[in-house]
């Protein structure tokens, strides 16, 4: 028998030359706009000018300002710690699309194929995401502890050493790309659920009365109808990884040796 993959069908647009709308017609629809264009301009493209501004000057906290050229990226680009904090974040990106990116697809994979209790479990991965994070953060402190915490009382039951969990730079950034996978995969799981209910339940039945077995159906029925949705949260992954700052600030202060420094986490040492 030969195998398929499924893709839910999308309507294609007619391919007929749209009329040429006149510039006087155009006009209302460009004063709803209008607003919110104006909105989102201030909030977010001009603050974002005024950086670039701000960037070729020195600011004082009273906000006076002097023009200083192009020294402010001289003293960037000299730094070490530039470059360290940018080559950690890269490592994180690498152990985030081991971990972070696939880890939810595999278990939105599995809770979907469980019919009867998939409503369970997607609450038990969604939980991690309601607890605040400084909260979430300091049981993890304790977790990683390396004298009582929770992860090396466990390893000591079947005579594994103590581990130093953040003290150790190779360590270091596992357990951090850990806690962020932790964190973050409740709402990534949930999503993809929502793309595999997409799927008519009928398929699942004629796949079933194929003979198909759960990996066929994986493989050919539910992969292909995830493919849109995994590039997307895949670079809202890797987004999510150069803008991280609370799981080094609060755990590690970027330690040890710089290990887990990133590029926001230094810009806040150099501004406070």
């Amino acid at each position: 028998m030969k195998l398929q993959s499924y893709a839910l069908p999308f309507a294609r647009r007619s391919a007929q030359p749209r009329p040429r709308i006149r510039m006087r017609e155009q006009v209302p629809a460009w004063l709803f706009l209008l607003p919110a264009i104006v909105i989102f301009g201030y909030f977010t493209w001009y603050p974002m000018l005024v950086t670039v501004g701000f960037s070729f000057q020195r600011v004082s906290l009273t906000g006076e300002t002097s023009w200083i050229g192009l020294d402010n990226y001289r003293r960037m680009f000299a730094d070490p710690l530039f470059y360290i904090s940018w080559r950690n974040i890269g490592q994180f990106a690498m152990l985030s699309v081991g971990l972070g990116f696939l880890f939810p697809v595999v278990i939105a994979l599995m809770v979907n194929e469980m019919r009867r209790i998939n409503g369970f479990f997607r609450l038990v991965y969604y939980l991690p995401t309601l607890i605040p994070v400084t909260v979430a953060l300091l049981v993890w402190r304790q977790i990683y502890a390396p004298e009582g915490g929770v992860l090396n009382s466990l390893l000591a039951i079947f005579g594994v050493e103590p581990q130093l969990w953040l003290q150790n730079p190779s360590l270091a950034k596992l357990a951090m790309v850990f806690i962020m996978t932790w964190a973050g995969a409740g709402g990534t799981i949930l999503i993809y659920l929502a793309a595999l209910q997409e799927v008519p339940l009928e398929i699942y039945e004629a796949a079933e009365i194929d003979g198909f077995s759960p990996w066929q159906r994986v493989r050919y029925i539910a992969l292909p109808n995830l493919t849109s949705k995994m590039m997307v949260l895949l670079v809202l992954q890797v987004i999510f990884v150069v803008q991280v700052f609370t799981e080094p600030f609060l755990l590690t202060q970027g330690g040890p040796a710089n290990s887990t420094v990133t590029p926001v986490l230094s810009s806040y040492r150099i501004a406070f």
